[in-house]
């Protein structure tokens, strides 16, 4: 789990639809004056070099962000998270991919709360002087899977909680239902973002429904579950065929953001000729 380095994979397919997810989510919560935390339970560095050697050893930017980032005519969620990209860049060239942080970070407000973790240690490093200088920002090396019960409910009782890992190892599939149920107990209000991997694996193909129970039995607001499909499994049955975000308690105007905006990713990012995406939910 320690040598899990995201910037393999900085700026990839599975990385545009997180973060427009991610960027769709804060932008709501910013519609109202009271402020609201963010729990990154997966954070990572911040942000990655793709002229870097781990981003250049498969360039999977290429098949993601890069696709998009010269395009005119995009979707306007779409569009807007292509900027913040840009806006992670000097000089409009894209050299750098900002990780959820980064993206927090542009997005909330100085009253905002931002409580991030990570476990590894040249990322937590590098995490800790990236947000050193913003206020109500806390960075721990804590196990991010336990840290909802320090967490919430927030002060505020607004609250967005984003879960990510790396899901290199099986339990992390137990262990991300077990933190949305942990997340609905103790702030049944919050919204939850859930990251995960198309695999042709069966604790993958398993876990929406997993969380789509936790999800009707506990959440005042419903549910969304978007997925998006770019390529094929290798011979062997091995590889990402795309990934997927389910979130709990989502934005009223969620679905309807993304369903602008999936055909160009669809057009723009798939691999295979039969990319596509699931797009469905179960109002509150």
């Amino acid at each position: 789990m320690l040598a899990y380095r995201h910037a393999f994979h900085a700026g990839n397919h599975a990385d545009v639809l997180k973060h427009l997810v991610l960027a769709e989510i804060l932008r709501y919560m910013n519609e109202k004056d009271k402020p609201y935390t963010l729990v990154d339970t997966h954070a990572g560095a911040g942000g990655y070099a793709l002229d870097g050697r781990y981003a250049q050893k498969n360039a999977e930017y290429k098949g993601g962000i890069s696709a998009l980032y010269d395009q005119a005519q995009l979707p306007e969620p779409l569009a807007h998270y292509v900027e913040l990209v840009r806006g992670f860049n000097q000089g409009g060239r894209l050299n750098q991919y900002p990780g959820s942080p980064a993206v927090a970070r542009q997005l909330m407000r100085s009253t905002d709360r931002l409580r991030c973790y990570e476990l590894h240690p040249t990322e937590l490093r590098i995490l800790e002087a990236y947000l050193a200088d913003r206020p109500n920002t806390q960075v721990s090396g804590a196990d991010g899977f336990g840290a909802l019960r320090a967490e919430l409910p927030p002060p505020s009782r607004r609250a967005v909680v984003l879960i990510d890992p790396p899901y290199e190892i099986k339990a992390d599939y137990a262990k991300v239902v077990g933190a949305l149920r942990e997340a609905m107990q103790r702030f049944a209000e919050g919204t939850v973002a859930i990251w995960y991997p198309q695999l042709q694996l069966l604790e993958s193909a398993q876990l929406v429904q997993r969380l789509k129970s936790v999800a009707e039995a506990s959440a005042k607001k419903g549910w969304l579950h978007v997925r998006l499909s770019v390529e094929h499994a290798d011979a062997k049955g091995f590889g990402m065929l795309g990934s997927g975000m389910f979130v709990v308690n989502p934005p009223f105007k969620l679905h309807d953001q993304l369903l602008q905006c999936l055909p160009t990713l669809v057009d723009r990012l798939g691999q295979v000729d039969d990319a596509s995406y699931l797009l469905e939910q179960l109002p509150g």
